[in-house]
């Protein structure tokens, strides 16, 4: 009776290949970002300009101090609430890409609530008015998109710009006609909601509390598509929505209720927008945060537990290009040059994951 031998050509898979997916998806982004600054930093060659210089000062313009911190962050907030506008929908398979439309409405909304409050309500009274407003708005916005792609197939992406530029002609409309305020006549605008409607900031910090909600409803989000029934039928659906069907999952709700949990997030931005930083309703909330925060959902691959960490990246990228214009004589889109680039080099890297041998080696038989 001969004795059993294990086979020496047969190892267990390599630790490398167990941890590979979890690796995959941190290496390819950085390397892609790394590749675009690369392109650049050649781009600044050209112009006879220092990419060395150029990205002293965005790390001290966007990290280098506490201040530089301080602005960093507080562009970081708006950035997670319109990333999670997108990695929300993203999950089942749909692109989102007018969260701005619902950070405009959203923020619109507040101040429209908090008008007639002013003087006649309590803070405390009104604040959660105008949260629960703007989030209701946004979540309106953005689920009639989701409405749309499943009762008329329209396709969510041009649905969701259009409804951008619906938001800021509505915006527009209000604030240059009946809701102007007479005390602003430079730039067209609500009345302010007063101190008294504002938000506070982070103790030890000017940073206003936006930015613990942000991070808080990030991780929420995280727990909703991993831990619950709700994401694991949104992640199904979002894997094959036949298969979907087939299984009866609700997909058409699933659609509609994911994309104003999104619209929602987005919104909220804009409550945080008014109530935080500008203090009323205008021009000011089309700040390009909805458009940004595409770029943020992607590098953080949709992630929403991802998404905290890249904002804080791209809110550096924002709060230092004043200090590139001045000391560089560059315009302050060059910052805006660099984020393009890093988008492009995220959606080719996308044809990347799966095909490394590195993170994925084959055993040996």
């Amino acid at each position: 009776m001969s004795a059993v031998t294990a086979d020496p050509v047969s190892p267990e898979p390599s630790r490398l290949a167990a941890l590979g997916p979890a690796v995959e998806a941190v290496i390819v982004p950085i390397g892609a970002v790394a590749a675009a600054a690369a392109l650049f930093s050649l781009f600044l060659l050209v112009l006879g300009k220092s990419p060395l210089t150029f990205f002293e000062l965005l790390w001290r313009g966007g990290f280098g101090t506490a201040f530089s911190w301080q602005n960093t962050l507080i562009r970081t907030a708006p950035l997670i609430f319109t990333a999670l506008c997108v990695a929300l929908p993203a999950r089942l398979g749909l692109m989102i890409i007018g969260g701005e439309g619902a950070l405009v409405i959203g923020g619109f909304a507040a101040a429209v609530v908090a008008l007639p409050m002013i003087g006649v309500m309590p803070g405390w009274v009104a604040m959660p008015v105008m949260f629960a407003a703007a989030a209701l708005a946004g979540a309106l916005w953005i689920g009639f998109v989701g409405y749309l792609r499943h009762v008329r197939a329209v396709n969510e992406t041009i649905a969701s710009l259009l409804m951008f530029y619906i938001a800021v002609a509505v915006l527009n409309f209000f604030v240059e006609g009946p809701l102007r305020s007479p005390t602003d006549p430079n730039k067209p605008s609500t009345a302010p909601i007063g101190a008294d409607f504002k938000v506070g900031s982070i103790p030890g910090l000017d940073v206003h509390w936006g930015l613990v909600v942000g991070v808080v409803l990030a991780i929420a989000a995280h727990v909703l598509m991993t831990r619950t029934t709700f994401g694991f039928a949104a992640r199904v659906t979002g894997g094959n929505v036949r298969a979907a069907r087939a299984q009866g999952l609700p997909v058409g709700k699933l659609m509609i209720a994911t994309c104003a949990l999104a619209g929602a997030c987005a919104g909220i931005a804009g409550y945080f927008e008014v109530a935080a930083v500008s203090g009323k309703a205008n021009a000011s909330l089309i700040a390009g945060y909805g458009f940004t925060g595409i770029l943020v959902s992607f590098l953080a691959r949709h992630n929403p537990i991802a998404i905290p960490p890249v904002a804080v990246l791209f809110g550096g990228l924002a709060a230092a290009g004043g200090l590139i214009q001045r000391r560089m004589g560059l315009p302050d889109a060059s910052v805006q040059v660099l984020q393009g680039l890093i988008f492009l080099f995220i959606l080719v890297s996308e044809t990347v994951y799966g095909r490394l041998s590195l993170f994925s080696p084959e055993t040996r038989r």
